[in-house]
């Protein structure tokens, strides 16, 4: 094999990324380089002008090559980060987005104690990280997905979050009539007819169970606010993450809700109080 730095194979890596114009080529290449040697990418670095192992190279050809054909750079390290902590993930679960965060920080004002689920939790990203920032809480976790539910537990036996009981259902089901506190969900929103509009990335490895909803992409918000009315308990909270176009469609269903906008201005979070 041809010798190469630690350096020189960043560089191969940035500028083959960059020519099929993928995202963040520099930090894509210095996230699979580094996976690949199993070093953090600070190490990568203070090693630059080190030899790169014929091991490290093997498995860092292979990972470009997966990016380069569409793979999620989180679906070949198996990790992304959410709210400070690292999560595994896989093709049968979204990968978590930032501006999910924000569905913690409003679940994290609106309750002080009780009773919280997390309805199609995936990676479990949610329920977990509720069970430890409010660990005075009984969290459930739910999803329809077997797959998903064996690594969200995954997630919750990797930070010891214990106070989370996980539930295979389909929405709201399997829940009795005011048993909750709240009710948090990001929900799939995404109409059918918009999968040719979705990034390569997105539409050819993401679950399509937690992507699509049917029609307008409104059915899973529908059944969730008709359910809620059931399960939560009065002044208990419905807490959603929105579709950027949901809002005007969502108001007939949630005409006194609260609306949150995300760092970039798109209405992000629907918050509503439980009146019965």
């Amino acid at each position: 094999m041809l010798s190469l730095t630690v350096r020189q194979a960043l560089q191969q890596g940035t500028e083959l990324l960059e020519k099929s114009g993928i995202a963040a080529p520099r930090l894509t290449a210095e996230v699979l380089l580094s996976h690949a040697a199993r070093q953090p990418r600070q190490w990568l670095y203070a090693h630059a002008t080190d030899p790169l192992q014929e091991l490290w190279w093997i498995h860092y050809g292979r990972y470009l090559h997966e990016r380069l054909n569409g793979k999620p750079t989180q679906y070949i390290t198996g990790i992304q980060e959410f709210y400070g902590r690292d999560f595994q993930v896989a093709p049968a679960v979204l990968i978590p987005r930032p501006e999910t965060e924000l569905l913690i920080e409003a679940v994290l004002e609106k309750t002080k104690g009780g009773r919280i689920a997390d309805i199609g939790t995936g990676s479990g990203a949610i329920a977990v990280t509720l069970a430890l920032e409010a660990s005075e809480c009984a969290v459930v976790a739910t999803d329809i997905s077997a797959a998903a539910l064996v690594i969200a537990r995954a997630n919750a036996a990797r930070h010891e979050a214990n106070n989370i009981a996980f539930l295979q259902s389909d929405l709201l089901s399997a829940f009795a009539p005011h048993s909750l506190d709240a009710v948090v969900s990001n929900p799939p929103y995404i109409p059918k007819v918009q999968a040719a509009t979705l990034q390569r990335e997105v539409v050819e490895h993401e679950p399509h169970l937690a992507l699509f909803s049917e029609e307008d992409g409104m059915q899973h918000y529908r059944r969730l606010v008709e359910q809620s009315k059931v399960v939560l308990k009065p002044g208990g909270w419905l807490i959603l993450e929105l579709a950027f176009d949901a809002v005007p469609k969502l108001e007939p269903l949630l005409p006194n809700a609260e609306i949150r906008n995300d760092l970039a201005g798109h209405p992000r979070v629907a918050i509503a109080q439980n009146s019965k």
